[in-house]
């Protein structure tokens, strides 16, 4: 259970739920105020004016945060693909270089391939 709590899931979910909220407590307290009807129609209006500003702002946040976590996910992942690439690249010249230098030389550092043994 306390896992939930734990995940980074973004702030999306967030955003909707301080939306949902707002529009629903500032409609119901509207509703619920003694006005008259062209009055309660202004703040009815107003108020779903701020709510879609509001939602548009958190969307563009959103989006925001969104696309600088995948553009350091890429970068990192093309670090990681890089080094990898040179790591094998290095491996392989090792390789090669201890198999000329063993041909050269005549001798293994295996010592059952040895001359004489051990």
């Amino acid at each position: 259970m306390a896992n939930e709590y734990e995940k980074d899931e973004g702030g999306a979910g967030f955003v909707m739920g301080l939306l949902t909220g707002t529009v629903l407590g500032a409609g119901l307290g509207m509703l619920l105020a003694p006005k008259s009807g062209s009055e309660l129609r202004g703040q009815l209006t107003e108020g779903a004016n701020t709510v879609g500003r509001s939602a548009t702002e958190g969307y563009r946040k959103v989006a925001g945060a969104a696309n600088t976590i995948a553009d350091k996910g890429r970068e990192f992942y093309d670090r990681a693909r890089d080094a990898v690439s040179h790591g094998a690249e290095e491996v392989k010249r090792y390789t090669r270089e201890e198999a000329a230098t063993e041909s050269r030389s005549g001798l293994s550092n295996d010592p059952i391939r040895r001359p004489g043994g051990m």
